[in-house]
Protein backbone atom coordinates (compact mmCIF):
# COMPACT_ATOMS: atom_id res chain seq x y z
CA UNK A 1 0.00 0.00 0.00
CA UNK A 2 1.89 2.87 -1.14
CA UNK A 3 -0.30 5.44 -2.05
CA UNK A 4 -1.13 7.81 0.86
CA UNK A 5 -4.60 8.47 0.37
CA UNK A 6 -4.99 4.52 0.87
CA UNK A 7 -3.22 4.79 3.30
CA UNK A 8 -5.05 7.37 5.14
CA UNK A 9 -8.15 5.27 4.73
CA UNK A 10 -6.63 2.30 6.52
CA UNK A 11 -5.89 4.71 9.17
CA UNK A 12 -9.47 6.10 9.19
CA UNK A 13 -10.96 2.38 9.13
CA UNK A 14 -8.42 1.37 11.86
CA UNK A 15 -7.27 -1.68 9.62
CA UNK A 16 -5.41 -4.14 11.60
CA UNK A 17 -4.26 -5.77 8.17
CA UNK A 18 -1.96 -2.81 7.77
CA UNK A 19 -0.14 -3.09 11.66
CA UNK A 20 3.83 -3.11 10.77
CA UNK A 21 3.40 -2.32 7.17
CA UNK A 22 3.63 0.86 7.76
CA UNK A 23 3.49 3.63 10.33
CA UNK A 24 1.95 7.00 10.92
CA UNK A 25 2.48 10.07 12.79
CA UNK A 26 0.57 12.93 13.76
CA UNK A 27 2.54 16.14 13.95
CA UNK A 28 0.09 18.06 15.77
CA UNK A 29 1.17 15.21 18.80
CA UNK A 30 4.31 14.43 18.06
CA UNK A 31 3.27 11.04 18.18
CA UNK A 32 3.53 7.90 15.61
CA UNK A 33 1.16 4.71 15.56
CA UNK A 34 -0.25 1.66 13.96
CA UNK A 35 -2.70 1.79 11.74
CA UNK A 36 -5.23 0.21 14.06
CA UNK A 37 -4.85 2.55 16.56
CA UNK A 38 -8.04 3.61 18.81
CA UNK A 39 -7.47 7.11 18.96
CA UNK A 40 -9.58 9.30 17.11
CA UNK A 41 -8.45 9.86 13.63
CA UNK A 42 -6.25 12.37 12.97
CA UNK A 43 -6.97 14.94 9.70
CA UNK A 44 -5.26 14.07 6.72
CA UNK A 45 -3.35 17.26 6.50
CA UNK A 46 -1.67 16.31 10.02
CA UNK A 47 -0.21 12.86 8.71
CA UNK A 48 2.90 11.81 7.58
CA UNK A 49 3.77 7.85 6.81
CA UNK A 50 6.63 5.58 7.29
CA UNK A 51 7.86 2.93 6.56
CA UNK A 52 9.29 1.66 10.00
CA UNK A 53 8.81 2.77 13.40
CA UNK A 54 12.72 3.87 12.93
CA UNK A 55 12.40 6.45 10.35
CA UNK A 56 9.32 7.82 12.47
CA UNK A 57 11.25 7.96 15.57
CA UNK A 58 14.02 9.88 13.68
CA UNK A 59 11.90 12.17 12.37
CA UNK A 60 11.56 13.33 16.13
CA UNK A 61 7.99 11.50 16.77
CA UNK A 62 7.62 9.21 19.90
CA UNK A 63 5.60 6.08 20.25
CA UNK A 64 1.87 6.09 20.77
CA UNK A 65 1.25 4.58 24.58
CA UNK A 66 -2.16 2.95 23.68
CA UNK A 67 -1.48 1.08 20.52
CA UNK A 68 1.93 0.27 20.87
CA UNK A 69 3.29 0.52 17.46
CA UNK A 70 7.03 -0.55 18.22
CA UNK A 71 5.42 -4.19 19.46
CA UNK A 72 3.51 -4.84 16.33
CA UNK A 73 4.90 -7.73 13.80
CA UNK A 74 7.62 -6.43 11.37
CA UNK A 75 6.35 -5.83 7.42
CA UNK A 76 6.30 -9.90 5.69
CA UNK A 77 7.66 -7.71 2.27
CA UNK A 78 10.74 -8.01 4.22
CA UNK A 79 10.46 -12.12 4.73
CA UNK A 80 9.95 -12.12 0.61
CA UNK A 81 12.33 -10.22 -0.16
CA UNK A 82 15.67 -11.61 -1.55
CA UNK A 83 17.72 -8.13 -2.67
CA UNK A 84 20.25 -6.68 0.14
CA UNK A 85 17.20 -4.19 2.03
CA UNK A 86 15.37 -7.31 3.15
CA UNK A 87 18.28 -9.46 3.78
CA UNK A 88 19.56 -6.74 5.98
CA UNK A 89 16.38 -6.29 7.69
CA UNK A 90 16.54 -10.15 8.41
CA UNK A 91 20.03 -9.84 9.95
CA UNK A 92 19.50 -6.37 12.28
CA UNK A 93 16.27 -8.56 13.98
CA UNK A 94 18.54 -10.79 14.34
CA UNK A 95 20.81 -8.54 16.66
CA UNK A 96 23.79 -8.54 13.79
CA UNK A 97 24.13 -4.54 14.59
CA UNK A 98 24.28 -4.85 17.96
CA UNK A 99 26.77 -7.40 18.04
CA UNK A 100 29.04 -6.86 15.00
CA UNK A 101 28.55 -3.18 14.05
CA UNK A 102 27.47 -1.71 10.77
CA UNK A 103 31.10 -3.43 9.33
CA UNK A 104 29.60 -6.98 10.55
CA UNK A 105 26.58 -6.40 8.69
CA UNK A 106 27.96 -5.16 5.31
CA UNK A 107 30.60 -7.84 5.53
CA UNK A 108 27.87 -10.48 5.93
CA UNK A 109 25.63 -9.10 2.76
CA UNK A 110 28.96 -8.31 0.75
CA UNK A 111 28.90 -4.75 0.47
CA UNK A 112 30.21 -1.60 1.95
CA UNK A 113 28.56 0.05 4.90
CA UNK A 114 28.49 2.89 2.99
CA UNK A 115 26.28 1.11 0.35
CA UNK A 116 24.42 -0.39 2.75
CA UNK A 117 23.47 2.97 4.44
CA UNK A 118 22.59 4.06 1.15
CA UNK A 119 19.73 1.35 0.06
CA UNK A 120 18.24 1.37 3.31
CA UNK A 121 17.75 5.12 4.02
CA UNK A 122 16.67 5.39 0.57
CA UNK A 123 13.94 2.23 1.09
CA UNK A 124 13.36 2.76 5.25
CA UNK A 125 13.94 6.24 5.96
CA UNK A 126 16.13 5.04 8.18
CA UNK A 127 19.82 3.51 8.43
CA UNK A 128 20.65 -0.20 10.22
CA UNK A 129 21.84 1.76 13.21
CA UNK A 130 18.55 3.60 13.76
CA UNK A 131 16.71 0.37 13.12
CA UNK A 132 18.95 -1.52 15.20
CA UNK A 133 18.52 1.75 18.25
CA UNK A 134 14.42 1.08 17.48
CA UNK A 135 14.47 -2.36 18.47
CA UNK A 136 16.62 -2.27 21.16
CA UNK A 137 14.29 0.43 22.47
CA UNK A 138 11.81 -2.02 22.35
CA UNK A 139 13.37 -4.65 24.02
CA UNK A 140 14.54 -2.20 26.80
CA UNK A 141 10.50 -1.72 27.19
CA UNK A 142 9.62 -5.34 27.32
CA UNK A 143 12.14 -5.67 29.65
CA UNK A 144 11.27 -2.76 31.67
CA UNK A 145 7.54 -3.93 32.20
CA UNK A 146 8.37 -7.71 32.80
CA UNK A 147 11.19 -7.88 34.77
CA UNK A 148 12.78 -6.95 38.24
CA UNK A 149 16.93 -6.06 36.28
CA UNK A 150 18.19 -3.45 37.44
CA UNK A 151 18.02 -1.02 35.19
CA UNK A 152 21.88 -0.63 34.24
CA UNK A 153 21.32 -4.21 33.41
CA UNK A 154 18.48 -3.46 31.02
CA UNK A 155 20.61 -1.13 29.41
CA UNK A 156 23.58 -3.08 28.64
CA UNK A 157 21.08 -5.91 27.74
CA UNK A 158 19.11 -4.10 25.39
CA UNK A 159 22.17 -3.54 23.40
CA UNK A 160 22.78 -0.16 24.17
CA UNK A 161 26.87 1.30 24.44
CA UNK A 162 26.18 3.41 27.83
CA UNK A 163 23.31 4.02 30.69
CA UNK A 164 23.07 7.34 29.13
CA UNK A 165 22.52 6.36 25.72
CA UNK A 166 20.13 3.68 27.35
CA UNK A 167 17.91 6.77 29.31
CA UNK A 168 18.06 9.51 26.15
CA UNK A 169 16.65 6.68 23.86
CA UNK A 170 14.07 5.91 26.00
CA UNK A 171 12.81 9.22 27.29
CA UNK A 172 12.82 10.38 23.40
CA UNK A 173 10.88 6.89 21.96
CA UNK A 174 8.62 6.94 24.70
CA UNK A 175 8.56 10.10 26.42
CA UNK A 176 9.16 9.08 29.58
CA UNK A 177 11.92 8.00 31.49
CA UNK A 178 12.66 4.17 31.92
CA UNK A 179 11.49 4.16 35.56
CA UNK A 180 8.39 5.67 34.17
CA UNK A 181 7.87 3.02 32.07
CA UNK A 182 8.23 0.11 34.10
CA UNK A 183 5.26 1.82 36.45
CA UNK A 184 2.76 1.77 33.97
CA UNK A 185 3.45 -2.22 33.67
CA UNK A 186 -0.32 -4.30 33.88
CA UNK A 187 -0.96 -5.22 37.25
CA UNK A 188 -1.08 -8.56 36.54
CA UNK A 189 2.53 -8.96 34.92
CA UNK A 190 4.09 -7.77 38.90
CA UNK A 191 3.45 -11.53 40.54
CA UNK A 192 6.22 -13.65 38.48
CA UNK A 193 8.80 -10.53 39.38
CA UNK A 194 8.47 -12.11 43.26
CA UNK A 195 9.47 -15.69 42.26
CA UNK A 196 13.15 -15.94 41.02
CA UNK A 197 13.43 -18.00 37.96
CA UNK A 198 10.16 -17.33 36.30
CA UNK A 199 11.68 -16.01 33.04
CA UNK A 200 10.66 -13.27 30.97
CA UNK A 201 7.35 -13.45 29.68
CA UNK A 202 6.51 -12.17 26.11
CA UNK A 203 3.35 -11.83 23.72
CA UNK A 204 4.25 -12.82 20.38
CA UNK A 205 2.29 -10.74 17.91
CA UNK A 206 1.16 -11.79 14.37
CA UNK A 207 -1.25 -10.20 12.08
CA UNK A 208 -4.34 -11.74 10.43
CA UNK A 209 -5.83 -15.09 11.45
CA UNK A 210 -3.49 -17.82 13.06
CA UNK A 211 -3.83 -21.83 12.70
CA UNK A 212 -1.83 -22.92 15.66
CA UNK A 213 -3.22 -26.25 15.68
CA UNK A 214 -1.11 -26.81 12.79
CA UNK A 215 2.22 -25.54 13.11
CA UNK A 216 1.61 -27.09 16.72
CA UNK A 217 0.98 -30.40 15.91
CA UNK A 218 3.91 -30.03 12.68
CA UNK A 219 5.96 -29.27 16.10
CA UNK A 220 5.96 -32.10 18.06
CA UNK A 221 5.54 -34.96 14.98
CA UNK A 222 9.19 -33.31 14.68
CA UNK A 223 10.18 -32.41 17.89
CA UNK A 224 13.71 -33.79 18.39
CA UNK A 225 14.01 -35.69 21.85
CA UNK A 226 16.42 -33.63 24.50
CA UNK A 227 16.05 -30.29 22.57
CA UNK A 228 11.97 -29.91 22.30
CA UNK A 229 9.13 -31.19 23.91
CA UNK A 230 5.01 -30.77 23.15
CA UNK A 231 3.47 -31.46 26.24
CA UNK A 232 -0.55 -30.75 26.93
CA UNK A 233 -3.82 -31.35 25.23
CA UNK A 234 -4.41 -30.56 21.59
CA UNK A 235 -5.78 -26.62 21.85
CA UNK A 236 -3.84 -25.92 25.13
CA UNK A 237 -0.63 -27.46 24.13
CA UNK A 238 3.22 -25.73 25.19
CA UNK A 239 6.16 -26.29 23.39
CA UNK A 240 9.36 -26.01 24.99
CA UNK A 241 12.94 -26.29 23.52
CA UNK A 242 16.13 -25.29 24.27
CA UNK A 243 18.10 -22.61 22.43
CA UNK A 244 21.94 -21.61 21.60
CA UNK A 245 22.53 -17.85 21.59
CA UNK A 246 25.10 -15.91 20.50
CA UNK A 247 26.24 -14.94 24.73
CA UNK A 248 24.88 -18.19 26.60
CA UNK A 249 21.88 -20.23 26.32
CA UNK A 250 17.95 -20.06 27.05
CA UNK A 251 14.70 -22.44 27.54
CA UNK A 252 11.79 -21.15 25.34
CA UNK A 253 7.99 -21.80 26.02
CA UNK A 254 5.87 -21.01 23.62
CA UNK A 255 1.91 -21.39 24.21
CA UNK A 256 -1.29 -22.54 21.91
CA UNK A 257 -3.64 -20.51 21.60
CA UNK A 258 -6.70 -20.89 19.23
CA UNK A 259 -8.73 -18.49 18.70
CA UNK A 260 -7.34 -14.67 18.10
CA UNK A 261 -8.62 -11.93 20.84
CA UNK A 262 -11.34 -9.66 19.96
CA UNK A 263 -11.19 -6.02 19.08
CA UNK A 264 -13.57 -3.43 19.95
CA UNK A 265 -14.71 -3.49 17.06
CA UNK A 266 -15.54 -7.08 16.80
CA UNK A 267 -12.91 -7.50 13.97
CA UNK A 268 -9.73 -10.04 15.04
CA UNK A 269 -6.86 -8.20 12.98
CA UNK A 270 -4.30 -10.43 14.67
CA UNK A 271 -3.35 -11.81 18.22
CA UNK A 272 -0.46 -13.28 20.11
CA UNK A 273 0.95 -15.92 21.71
CA UNK A 274 2.19 -16.42 24.88
CA UNK A 275 5.68 -17.02 25.37
CA UNK A 276 8.34 -17.36 28.06
CA UNK A 277 12.03 -17.22 28.07
CA UNK A 278 14.54 -18.16 30.64
CA UNK A 279 18.14 -16.65 29.70
CA UNK A 280 21.58 -17.06 30.97
CA UNK A 281 22.42 -13.79 29.66
CA UNK A 282 19.40 -11.25 29.18
CA UNK A 283 21.28 -9.97 25.98
CA UNK A 284 20.20 -12.94 24.04
CA UNK A 285 16.37 -11.83 24.42
CA UNK A 286 16.02 -9.71 20.60
CA UNK A 287 17.81 -12.78 19.14
CA UNK A 288 15.91 -15.69 21.20
CA UNK A 289 12.26 -13.62 20.31
CA UNK A 290 13.37 -12.81 16.67
CA UNK A 291 14.22 -16.84 16.15
CA UNK A 292 10.93 -18.23 17.84
CA UNK A 293 9.31 -16.02 15.59
CA UNK A 294 10.75 -17.32 12.46
CA UNK A 295 10.17 -20.82 14.07
CA UNK A 296 6.73 -20.13 14.07
CA UNK A 297 6.02 -17.70 11.24
CA UNK A 298 4.62 -15.05 12.93
CA UNK A 299 5.91 -12.13 10.68
CA UNK A 300 3.89 -13.97 7.51
CA UNK A 301 0.92 -11.60 5.80
CA UNK A 302 -1.76 -13.99 5.85
CA UNK A 303 -3.72 -12.14 4.21
CA UNK A 304 -1.68 -11.75 0.92
CA UNK A 305 -1.42 -15.04 0.97
CA UNK A 306 -5.07 -16.00 1.18
CA UNK A 307 -6.21 -13.58 -0.92
CA UNK A 308 -3.26 -15.23 -4.13
CA UNK A 309 -4.02 -19.06 -2.92
CA UNK A 310 -7.81 -18.53 -2.80
CA UNK A 311 -8.05 -17.13 -6.19
CA UNK A 312 -7.25 -20.52 -7.44
CA UNK A 313 -9.84 -23.01 -7.30
CA UNK A 314 -7.57 -26.20 -6.35
CA UNK A 315 -6.84 -24.17 -3.48
CA UNK A 316 -10.02 -21.72 -2.72
CA UNK A 317 -11.53 -24.65 -0.40
CA UNK A 318 -8.22 -25.36 1.44
CA UNK A 319 -7.76 -21.65 2.11
CA UNK A 320 -10.99 -21.03 3.32
CA UNK A 321 -10.75 -24.07 5.56
CA UNK A 322 -7.60 -23.09 7.18
CA UNK A 323 -7.23 -19.16 6.59
CA UNK A 324 -4.07 -17.93 8.03
CA UNK A 325 -2.20 -21.44 7.22
CA UNK A 326 1.72 -21.01 8.16
CA UNK A 327 4.70 -22.08 7.26
CA UNK A 328 7.18 -23.13 10.18
CA UNK A 329 10.82 -22.11 10.16
CA UNK A 330 13.39 -22.95 12.43
CA UNK A 331 15.63 -21.39 15.14
CA UNK A 332 19.22 -23.36 14.18
CA UNK A 333 19.33 -24.14 9.88
CA UNK A 334 21.31 -27.32 11.03
CA UNK A 335 18.62 -28.93 12.89
CA UNK A 336 16.19 -29.40 9.29
CA UNK A 337 19.38 -30.83 7.91
CA UNK A 338 19.66 -33.06 10.63
CA UNK A 339 15.99 -34.12 10.22
CA UNK A 340 15.60 -34.46 7.00
CA UNK A 341 19.24 -36.36 6.04
CA UNK A 342 18.72 -38.36 9.19
CA UNK A 343 15.42 -38.66 10.65
CA UNK A 344 13.70 -37.69 13.65
CA UNK A 345 15.41 -40.73 15.69
CA UNK A 346 18.98 -40.50 14.10
CA UNK A 347 18.41 -36.44 14.96
CA UNK A 348 17.78 -37.61 18.92
CA UNK A 349 21.14 -39.73 18.76
CA UNK A 350 23.26 -37.14 17.46
CA UNK A 351 21.96 -34.58 20.54
CA UNK A 352 22.47 -37.06 23.01
CA UNK A 353 26.12 -38.02 21.30
CA UNK A 354 27.62 -34.30 19.99
CA UNK A 355 24.74 -31.88 21.78
CA UNK A 356 26.07 -29.87 24.83
CA UNK A 357 23.98 -31.42 27.87
CA UNK A 358 22.29 -28.40 29.96
CA UNK A 359 23.70 -28.04 33.58
CA UNK A 360 20.07 -29.25 34.55
CA UNK A 361 17.05 -30.65 32.80
CA UNK A 362 14.43 -29.04 32.41
CA UNK A 363 11.87 -31.76 31.96
CA UNK A 364 12.57 -33.46 29.30
CA UNK A 365 14.57 -30.85 27.96
CA UNK A 366 17.98 -32.52 28.48
CA UNK A 367 20.55 -30.51 25.21
CA UNK A 368 21.59 -27.69 23.37
CA UNK A 369 21.18 -28.55 19.42
CA UNK A 370 24.99 -29.81 18.56
CA UNK A 371 27.03 -27.19 16.76
CA UNK A 372 28.09 -27.73 12.79
CA UNK A 373 31.65 -28.07 14.15
CA UNK A 374 30.79 -30.72 16.27
CA UNK A 375 28.97 -32.22 13.73
CA UNK A 376 31.70 -32.26 11.06
CA UNK A 377 32.78 -35.63 12.08
CA UNK A 378 30.21 -36.81 13.04
CA UNK A 379 29.34 -38.59 9.19
CA UNK A 380 32.53 -37.99 7.74
CA UNK A 381 31.91 -38.16 3.68
CA UNK A 382 28.33 -38.37 3.66
CA UNK A 383 26.13 -35.00 3.69
CA UNK A 384 25.25 -34.76 6.69
CA UNK A 385 28.77 -34.29 7.87
CA UNK A 386 29.48 -32.05 4.75
CA UNK A 387 26.87 -29.88 5.72
CA UNK A 388 27.92 -29.52 9.11
CA UNK A 389 31.81 -28.66 7.91
CA UNK A 390 30.58 -26.46 5.30
CA UNK A 391 28.32 -24.05 7.95
CA UNK A 392 31.77 -24.44 10.31
CA UNK A 393 33.47 -22.94 8.31
CA UNK A 394 31.35 -20.72 6.43
CA UNK A 395 31.56 -21.91 3.09
CA UNK A 396 27.36 -22.71 3.22
CA UNK A 397 25.52 -19.39 5.42
CA UNK A 398 22.39 -20.48 6.34
CA UNK A 399 21.21 -17.21 8.83
CA UNK A 400 18.69 -14.94 8.21
CA UNK A 401 20.57 -12.92 5.63
CA UNK A 402 21.88 -15.16 3.25
CA UNK A 403 21.62 -15.09 -0.11
CA UNK A 404 18.94 -17.61 -1.14
CA UNK A 405 20.12 -18.62 -4.49
CA UNK A 406 24.21 -18.85 -3.42
CA UNK A 407 22.98 -20.60 -0.31
CA UNK A 408 21.22 -23.66 -2.91
CA UNK A 409 23.81 -23.44 -5.46
CA UNK A 410 26.26 -24.20 -2.46
CA UNK A 411 24.30 -26.64 -0.91
CA UNK A 412 24.06 -28.84 -4.10
CA UNK A 413 27.70 -28.54 -4.66
CA UNK A 414 28.24 -30.45 -1.60
CA UNK A 415 28.46 -34.18 -1.83
CA UNK A 416 25.65 -36.56 -1.68
CA UNK A 417 23.40 -33.33 -1.25
CA UNK A 418 20.16 -34.34 -2.91
CA UNK A 419 17.34 -31.12 -4.15
CA UNK A 420 14.96 -32.23 -2.02
CA UNK A 421 16.92 -31.59 1.12
CA UNK A 422 18.07 -28.52 -0.28
CA UNK A 423 14.17 -27.21 -0.98
CA UNK A 424 13.72 -28.37 2.85
CA UNK A 425 16.51 -26.29 3.95
CA UNK A 426 14.83 -22.91 1.74
CA UNK A 427 11.85 -23.01 3.61
CA UNK A 428 12.63 -24.13 6.90
CA UNK A 429 16.24 -22.59 7.39
CA UNK A 430 16.00 -19.44 5.06
CA UNK A 431 12.26 -18.91 4.94
CA UNK A 432 11.65 -19.08 1.58
CA UNK A 433 8.24 -18.04 0.98
CA UNK A 434 8.04 -19.57 -2.84
CA UNK A 435 9.50 -22.79 -2.88
CA UNK A 436 7.81 -26.45 -4.03
CA UNK A 437 9.48 -29.67 -4.30
CA UNK A 438 11.60 -30.49 -6.99
CA UNK A 439 9.73 -32.53 -9.99
CA UNK A 440 6.35 -30.58 -9.30
CA UNK A 441 4.51 -28.77 -11.84
CA UNK A 442 3.36 -26.25 -9.68
CA UNK A 443 0.94 -23.53 -11.29
CA UNK A 444 3.23 -19.47 -11.32
CA UNK A 445 -0.69 -17.90 -10.36
CA UNK A 446 0.67 -19.32 -6.79
CA UNK A 447 4.07 -17.10 -6.60
CA UNK A 448 5.75 -15.72 -4.48
CA UNK A 449 3.90 -17.54 -2.00
CA UNK A 450 4.28 -21.34 -3.21
CA UNK A 451 5.50 -22.52 0.14
CA UNK A 452 2.35 -21.82 1.46
CA UNK A 453 0.23 -23.68 -1.00
CA UNK A 454 2.49 -26.79 -0.96
CA UNK A 455 1.42 -26.57 3.05
CA UNK A 456 -2.11 -26.27 2.26
CA UNK A 457 -1.73 -29.19 0.11
CA UNK A 458 0.29 -30.87 2.95
CA UNK A 459 -1.83 -30.39 5.66
CA UNK A 460 -4.90 -31.46 3.49
CA UNK A 461 -3.15 -34.65 2.66
CA UNK A 462 -3.06 -33.81 -0.83
CA UNK A 463 -0.07 -34.23 -3.45
CA UNK A 464 1.61 -31.98 -4.89
CA UNK A 465 1.96 -32.46 -8.79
Amino acid sequence: MNDEDSRYEAVRSRDGRFDGVFFFAVETTGIYCRPSCPAVTPKRHNVRFFATAAAAQGSGFRACRRCRPDAVPGSAEWNVRADVVGRAVRLIADGVVDREGVAGLAARLGYSARQVQRQLTTELGAGPVALARAQRAHTARVLLRTTDLPVTEIAFASGFASVRQFNDTVREVYAATPTEVRATAPRGRTAHRAAPGAGIPLRLAHRGPYQAADVFDQLAREAVPGVEEVTGAPGARTYRRTLRLPYGTGIAAVRERTRSPRTRTGTRPGGWLEARLHLTDPRDLTTAVQRLRRLFDLDADPYAVDERLGADPRLAPLVAARPGLRSPGAVDPLEPAVRALAGRRGAGELVRRYGKPLDAPHGGLTHLFPEPAALAGAAPGGPLGALAAALADGTVGLDPGADRQRAEEALLALPGMDPDTVATLRVRALGDPDVTPPGTGVPDDWRPWRSYAVRHLSVAGEPVR
